[in-house]
């Protein structure tokens, strides 16, 4: 039996080194700066491609002020970055054709309620015009718009049978006109040939959908001040999210 040296300490006698325990970084500013980095990216390609819609995704990187790396770890190529702009877009046309068509009240003020809420989303819109041509195809972007244009429909079907819109013109088509129109605003905007926080778009609508001048404005005036303070709750909403 071999003998055990009593002048050896013995391992279990030693004590365990210390371990140096290092507490893991912060995430949730990494997050936030994810996330920041994405929505840039996404409001600079909306601008882009509706200007260009051939411009590369390393112009976009650069326009948006972040390395190419960082613009191809959220979005792995231009496909999946034009999908996620189709899907932001639908949602926000959505949201904008449903407050219209939830919007208590006679239809030229639900219309005009549409109208003012689609025209801080209608980059959005007119980006979806241009990426038809290009990338996405006609036919996946009609199936975008497609909710958007069932509801502004409605919405002159209600109009046209209480005679507050012309007849003159099936609802279906006028809402192609009416869209037509806002388009046409929104490039007068882009080029500067136009002034417009919405209202006078409103107003156009409302005229072209057979609204009389004065009234189409007293009615715009109004649902402005509502639109406002939606807009203002729901700023509100999505910070106390946020935090």
């Amino acid at each position: 039996m071999p003998r055990v040296r009593m002048d050896v300490p013995l391992l279990s006698a030693v004590p365990p080194p210390r371990l140096s325990v290092t507490k893991p970084a912060a995430r949730v500013p990494q997050r936030r700066n994810a996330r920041s980095n994405r929505a840039r990216i996404l409001a600079t390609a909306r601008k882009e491609l509706g200007r260009n819609p051939d411009i590369t995704l390393e112009e976009l990187a650069r326009a948006a002020g972040v390395v190419r790396r960082t613009l191809f770890g959220h979005f792995p190529g231009r496909v999946a970055l034009l999908e996620a702009l189709a899907e932001e877009a639908s949602e926000a046309l959505r949201d904008a054709a449903v407050a219209g068509v939830q919007f208590k009240g006679p239809a030229e003020r639900a219309l005009a309620h549409f109208a003012l809420s689609m025209w801080p989303v209608g980059d959005r819109y007119r980006m979806l015009l241009a990426l038809a041509r290009h990338d996405l195809g006609a036919e996946r972007v009609a199936e975008i718009i497609k909710p958007a244009r069932e509801d502004v429909t409605s919405i002159l079907e209600r109009g046209q049978r209480d005679g507050v819109f012309h007849t003159h013109l099936p609802p279906a088509v006028l809402s192609a006109g009416l869209e037509a129109l806002t388009v046409a605003l929104l490039e007068q905007v882009n080029t500067g040939a136009l002034e417009d926080d919405g209202t006078r778009s409103a107003v156009a609508m409302l005229i072209a959908a057979g609204v009389p001048e004065k009234q189409a404005c007293a009615v715009v005036e109004d649902v402005a001040a509502t639109v406002t303070a939606e807009a203002a709750d729901g700023t509100e909403a999505a910070e106390s999210t946020a935090d």
